[in-house]
């Protein structure tokens, strides 16, 4: 292509070159000092020229067809915003120092109680309290808290008693109060020292009983115990409050020269 528009240009030079020859004087006279370092033009005959070839006209190029045009999306319709109402205005972010907790789990875990990590035994008998306090010492770890206390050698049984009234109908007078209080387990005494008493259970051991004296008198009632046969001399104990891992109750026994050790509550250890 390049090469028949170079021919067809040409073509189109020599046509204009003969237009101005034709048109133009009869002679031309050359210049009187032609410069001697461009070489003089010299005019050609129409004639005289040598016949070019005809350029061989290509087929128009039929046009390309117009792309077409892109259908321009429909404008999404405009959404009004709601208006700003008391509960989306912003809130201010609370300062670092009043920040939450890192840790929500935390944050929801109480505190440990005090008697959690804490094993708690009853060490003896012992003859006397020196003796039970000399246990304390040998204990290792020392004990976090420690009291000694005694107790009488235990009766067959033990009874739980109101006193003796002035007389039957008003010994029957108090089993009605003590029915409608909730307890069952009562019965009206008849013969002995404690005729017109009320008898409110036997319990084969003192501290059942006391748990059953104790409910009793946050009822009202002024109950007594009362040992079933004689109790022995006075024993000596020695409760302790050891720091968990020191030792299962054997180990302790053994440091302590305690014939036996029981479990024992920790709350009832205040020393």
């Amino acid at each position: 292509m390049l090469i028949r528009a170079l021919i067809v240009l040409l073509v189109f030079l020599n046509l204009g070159v003969a237009g101005w020859w034709l048109g133009g004087p009869a002679q031309i006279e050359p210049p009187a000092k032609p410069l001697q370092a461009v070489a003089q033009l010299e005019l050609v005959a129409p004639s005289a020229a040598l016949p070019l070839p005809e350029p061989a006209i290509a087929p128009p190029t039929p046009p390309a067809p117009p792309a077409p045009e892109t259908q321009e999306a429909a404008p999404a319709p405009l959404t009004p915003s709601p208006a700003p109402t008391a509960s989306s205005e912003s809130v201010a972010a609370p300062p670092a120092s009043a920040a939450a907790p890192a840790s929500p789990a935390q944050a929801s875990v109480p505190p440990p109680s005090p008697t959690a990590a804490e094993t708690c035994l009853a060490l003896g008998p012992f003859d006397s309290a020196e003796t039970a306090r000399a246990a304390r010492g040998r204990l290792q770890p020392a004990p976090r808290r420690a009291q000694v206390r005694s107790e009488s050698a235990p009766a067959r049984a033990y009874s739980v008693i109101l006193p003796p009234l002035a007389d039957r109908s008003a010994a029957q007078a108090m089993v009605e109060r003590i029915a409608q209080a909730g307890f069952t387990d009562y019965m009206i005494i008849n013969t002995g020292e404690t005729a017109n008493g009320v008898a409110l259970g036997r319990y084969g051991s003192r501290e059942a009983a006391l748990r059953r004296q104790a409910d009793l008198r946050k009822a009202g009632f002024s109950a007594q115990l009362q040992p079933v046969g004689e109790e022995g001399a006075s024993q000596w104990w020695l409760d302790v409050a050891l720091p968990a891992g020191a030792g299962d109750s054997a180990a302790v026994r053994a440091q302590a020269q305690a014939p036996r050790a029981a479990t024992r509550d920790c709350g009832r250890i205040s020393g």
